[in-house]
């Protein structure tokens, strides 16, 4: 049981009738994560709904050696309706990227809470239609776009609302290019194509400085 005033603080539990709201929270249980925890795998059988509560998941499709970032979550984001409501196993991994706490909810009390408030149905399917136009953008970007226009165009996103030239990577390598949807080798190539181009240059430990911020905001606008 998770008081509901906590759920009701939540993003995502403030589009519920107070109805579904009250059976989600009686049936609620909150579980914590470290960071780099992994909350559940692919092929694992669902527990049920995961809400985040604080922190961040990382979504994660591993396919042979090559991993893909599905979805990233922050406070308020969704784990698991895929199982929840078609059934079977995950499809895909979920690992904690810093320190979470998520509640999670049994399809059982689910499908309690649509019973107590139909009105309920539609929040989840809007949150379904939602995940499916987000994937499809991410699709749109990983397959139509170059690495080098990706990877500029995640830099540029870096800079703050002054546009200072100092930013951190935010993730190491490895994460990065399971976020742009590419290897490792890459990503390494591309930074340092950018560095001996003169657009960027390195301060160790995953910070750089954007010496040319035009050219990387050009790169990062181009399509082929």
């Amino acid at each position: 049981m998770i008081p509901r005033e906590r759920l009701r603080s939540v993003p995502f539990f403030s589009a519920f009738p107070d109805a579904a709201v009250k059976v989600m929270a009686d049936h609620a249980v909150e579980r914590h994560y470290e960071s780099g925890e992994t909350l559940f795998r692919a092929g694992d059988a669902p527990a049920g709904l995961a809400v985040v509560l604080s922190g961040k998941v990382r979504v994660v499709r591993q396919v042979g050696t090559r991993a893909q970032v599905v979805h990233v979550e922050t406070v308020g984001g969704t784990l698991g309706e895929v199982p929840l409501f078609a059934g079977g196993t995950y499809p895909a991994t979920a690992i904690a990227a810093e320190a979470t706490s998520c509640a999670v909810i049994a399809r059982a009390a689910m499908a309690a809470a649509i019973r107590s408030s139909p009105d309920a149905a539609f929040v989840l399917l809007e949150r379904l239609a939602s995940r499916v136009r987000e994937l499809v953008e991410r699709l749109d970007r990983a397959s139509l776009r170059p690495v080098s226009a990706r990877l500029a165009e995640y830099l540029v996103a870096r800079l703050d609302a002054r546009g200072r030239p100092l930013i951190a990577l935010g993730m190491t390598q490895q994460q990065l290019a399971e976020e742009l949807g590419t290897v490792r080798e890459v990503i390494v190539r591309e930074l340092h194509a950018l560095r001996r181009g003169g657009v960027i240059r390195s301060l160790g430990g995953g910070r750089y400085e954007i010496v040319d911020v035009p050219v990387l905001r050009k790169r990062a606008s181009a399509d082929i």
